[in-house]
């Protein structure tokens, strides 16, 4: 079963809509989007305030997707993350690597 990702909304400032539920299945079109907004025009901006779980593979990406990004000096941010993304990056400790502060120490 394929889950497709939501698509760019205009309203949020052309920002790349995470999935609820971001997994290996979603990861291959994730893929093609990040590059698509690595490719384009103004900075790379991902909105994660819909997520309800997200997996490894989706952690990768976002993280090869701002490393590559800060590499041709384009700004990498990820707006609105929500509760479950971040205690996931915490989980993982991956803030830095993702590009969120969450305001903890770890």
């Amino acid at each position: 079963m394929d889950f497709p990702l939501p698509p760019l909304d205009a309203s949020a400032d052309d920002a790349l809509a995470l999935p609820a539920h971001g997994t290996t299945v979603t990861a291959a079109d994730l893929q093609t989007r990040l590059l698509q907004a690595i490719d384009g025009d103004g900075p790379v901006e991902v909105d994660a305030s819909q997520v309800e779980s997200v997996g490894q593979a989706v952690l990768q990406l976002l993280i090869a997707a701002r490393t590559e990004a800060e590499r041709i000096g384009k700004s990498f941010t990820i707006l609105n993350p929500s509760t479950a993304f971040t205690d996931r990056v915490n989980r993982c400790q991956l803030a830095a690597a993702v590009g969120i502060d969450t305001g903890d120490l770890l």
